[in-house]
């Protein structure tokens, strides 16, 4: 299988920071120089103004991000079970493709915001936090009511597998 494009590293990246990010944080996490980083964006950006799409890459400020065409806020809104805001949800969704991960890793993802959106994740129920063993660090979860607002089945390991048969 092989790697995925660097234009497909930056997207992922853009997504997951969900806030602007500088070429010079793009080239360090995508371990590639400034130089090929400014390269895909600027084909990155020409693909998604080709394409109708919901989302655009941004540039402003010498800072690049991916976010919501203009116009889309009020579809969004009335389409999302709860009252989250964007970046919020992204921390989410960063959790939920994890499965799980550390407060300290996700941080590293997200920036300094996540602790806001950890608190008002744990306020509303969505995830769960322990203590790592062995660290400093908690381990961040999923819980059932993230599973039954968004209806997303939890992966059913070998066990639940054989105890459901």
């Amino acid at each position: 299988m092989t790697s995925p494009s660097l234009t497909t590293r930056l997207e992922a990246i853009l997504y997951l920071k969900g806030r602007p990010v500088s070429v010079g944080e793009l080239a360090e996490l995508s371990e590639v120089d400034r130089k090929e980083v400014e390269e895909a964006l600027i084909a990155l950006t020409t693909l998604y103004a080709q394409r109708e799409s919901a989302l655009e890459i941004v540039h402003q400020n010498g800072r690049w991000g991916l976010q919501l065409r203009a116009g889309l806020g009020d579809l969004v809104k009335d389409l999302l079970p709860v009252n989250l805001s964007t970046a919020t949800l992204r921390t989410l969704a960063t959790i939920a493709l994890k499965k799980r991960i550390l407060q300290s890793d996700l941080v590293d993802l997200r920036g300094s915001g996540a602790y806001d959106h950890i608190k008002e994740l744990l306020a509303q129920e969505f995830i769960e936090r322990r203590r790592q063993n062995d660290g400093r660090s908690y381990w961040i979860t999923l819980t059932e009511k993230f599973h039954r607002t968004f209806s997303v089945l939890p992966d059913l390991g070998a066990t639940d597998l054989a105890e459901a048969a």
